[in-house]
């Protein structure tokens, strides 16, 4: 049987396309260009997976996943963002909110497809239940405070400039700490380390904050 996804964007023309993409991937979709529409339909059938645009008449993408996690029916249906946002503290909020993807306007529909297929594995493998990276909590004991100083302002998307300013650093300073904490977290940018900590809401409660 094949995975529904439900599609929610203003744009016209690209849920055509992208629909017509999916759907000669096997793949059955179905589109809305609001939130309210998307949650009606959410309402009245079933989804494997849902992509949605951020930036909506009225309300947003935001509002949807939020809305989506919080309805106990629906919480286990996993989220990827496809917007025109693509600014560091964008991705940090969707992912904090818990989508499962990201990937910013201008596109490749091949690229789209492959996180489908990824998110939609990783949820098969997890007992239908979607749920995002487990983040393993002993990792902030391996760094250092002043580490944990750079990671907080990384994750406030703050750029080295700004980092090394409020720290009393240089930015050559900086730009070591930054690669250090890629090194030990595996990442191989800011978005990614991002990614390695809002993807669950552990760092929320543990990076100590001003």
């Amino acid at each position: 049987m094949s995975n529904r996804i439900l599609l929610v964007d203003d744009d016209i023309s690209l849920l055509a396309s992208l629909s017509s993409y999916l759907s000669e991937a096997g793949f059955c979709v179905e589109t809305v260009n609001t939130v309210e529409n998307a949650i009606h339909s959410l309402n009245n059938h079933v989804y494997d997976l849902v992509v949605s645009d951020i930036v909506l008449p009225k309300r947003n993408g935001y509002n949807l996943i939020q809305y989506i996690h919080d309805n106990v029916c629906l919480q286990n249906v996993p989220v990827i963002f496809l917007t025109a946002k693509g600014m560091t503290n964008d991705r940090i909020v969707g992912y904090d909110l818990g989508c499962a993807g990201y990937l910013v306007k201008p596109f490749d529909p091949a690229e789209l497809l492959s996180m489908i297929r990824n998110v939609l594995f990783n949820r098969k493998n997890n007992n239908v239940t979607y749920k995002p990276q487990v983040f393993n909590v002993d990792l902030l004991a391996m760094l250092t405070p002043r580490e944990q100083d750079v990671l907080y302002r990384v994750l406030k998307g703050m750029t080295n400039k700004e980092i090394a300013a409020s720290l009393g650093l240089t930015v050559r300073n900086i730009e070591k700490y930054v690669s250090r904490l890629l090194s030990k977290t595996d990442t191989r940018n800011r978005t990614e380390l991002a990614q390695h900590f809002y993807r669950n809401r552990y760092v929320n409660n543990n990076i100590k904050g001003e």
